[in-house]
């Protein structure tokens, strides 16, 4: 019997199933500033200790996409170890601040199954749970996997394609932010004075700036994160499949995007949930993302006076900047778009 994993293939699944996924993490002050190395990401709060204890934190918590994809490479091994792209996201929700110290672990349940009409491959449905050491959940996402099959004779494990929310209900946005002192909020090390009122629904912001991916700052950013899947460290493997290249993993775009969308968006410094967010097409080293976002809601938080959530559209592109907002055309993409993520954000009032 072998021991080692060549990892589940679609057939492997079934809904209900429910995997404790390996390796806990304590996360570092390393891995916070290896990521700000790899990201550039200027938000204060995650940057200073002082700025953070100014406002209501303790220090300076960790940034939320480095937990999400802290989390998310826990579940590779036993999910997209043999993906053929990941896809999408939807009702994910950020539950308490992670810091430095904090250890790690994840959880996934099998939610929905679909074979694709070629029988090679089957979407995978997970709602994945990243909890600390002593059990307090931290984050919660569900995502779809497309996942290739070992045989495509092999019956399909079942068909169910799960439904979920558009997007997250306000009222639970307040969760992993402590109460804001704003009189300690300075706007002017903040990088903005632009505040939860002064944004308008339909507004939208040029991120102007633009970021050259290198082959090799993406595989240290994946193994950063431990995630495992071959399509972004096998090159050998890769020129055998569709693309011939390794692929960007798509957490690094949203990233990319993220640290983008300071210029404009310098203090929503907290990103309290994601809606939904699809890779619209593969990122492959050498090419230059740009970003924009648009305004889609408002809204206050119930018993908070201090902090105001602002849902955004952040759309992500490829060597094409962004002073034109391309989007969709009718019900297609633009060719330039990469990314196209719906998401709540806090920002002081």
């Amino acid at each position: 019997m072998s021991k080692t994993s060549p990892g589940n293939c679609f057939e492997d699944f079934c809904i209900g199933q429910v995997i404790r996924h390996a390796t806990p993490r304590t996360v570092t002050t390393g891995d916070v500033a290896l990521y700000n190395a790899l990201f550039g990401p200027r938000f204060a709060v995650q940057s200073s200790d002082e700025f953070a204890k100014a406002i209501g934190y303790p220090r300076a918590p960790v940034d939320d996409l480095l937990v999400f994809h802290i989390i998310f490479g826990k579940t590779v091994p036993d999910v997209s170890l043999n993906a053929v792209a990941n896809l999408g996201y939807a009702s994910c929700s950020f539950r308490q601040p992670v810091f430095p110290g904090d250890t790690l672990s994840a959880v996934s349940e099998v939610i929905g199954l679909k074979e694709n009409s070629s029988r090679k491959t089957g979407i995978v449905y997970v709602r994945t749970t990243g909890h600390k050491h002593d059990g307090t959940p931290v984050l919660e996402y569900v995502r779809w996997v497309m996942v290739r099959k070992r045989d495509e004779s092999a019956p399909a494990p079942g068909d169910h394609v799960p439904r979920l929310p558009t997007a997250l209900d306000p009222k639970v946005l307040g969760e992993a932010c402590p109460p804001i002192d704003n009189r300690g909020y300075d706007v002017a090390l903040a990088g903005s004075a632009d505040r939860y009122n002064d944004y308008q629904v339909g507004e939208r912001i040029d991120h102007v700036d633009g970021i050259t991916v290198e082959e090799a700052e993406h595989m240290i950013a994946t193994r950063l994160y431990q995630n495992t899947a071959r399509i972004h460290f096998d090159l050998f493997g890769a020129k055998q499949g569709r693309f011939g290249h390794r692929l960007i993993y798509g957490g690094h775009v949203i990233s990319l995007a993220r640290s983008l969308s300071f210029n404009g968006l310098a203090n929503a410094f907290h990103v309290a949930a994601i809606n939904g967010g699809r890779h619209v097409a593969p990122l492959f080293a050498g090419k230059t993302v740009f970003a924009w976002s648009e305004v889609l809601a408002k809204s206050e938080l119930p018993g908070r006076t201090d902090v105001g959530a602002l849902r955004l559209r952040t759309i992500a592109t490829v060597d094409h900047p962004c002073a034109d907002f391309p989007f969709k055309s009718g019900d297609d993409y633009d060719k330039a778009v990469l990314l196209d993520l719906d998401y709540w954000v806090l920002m002081p009032r």
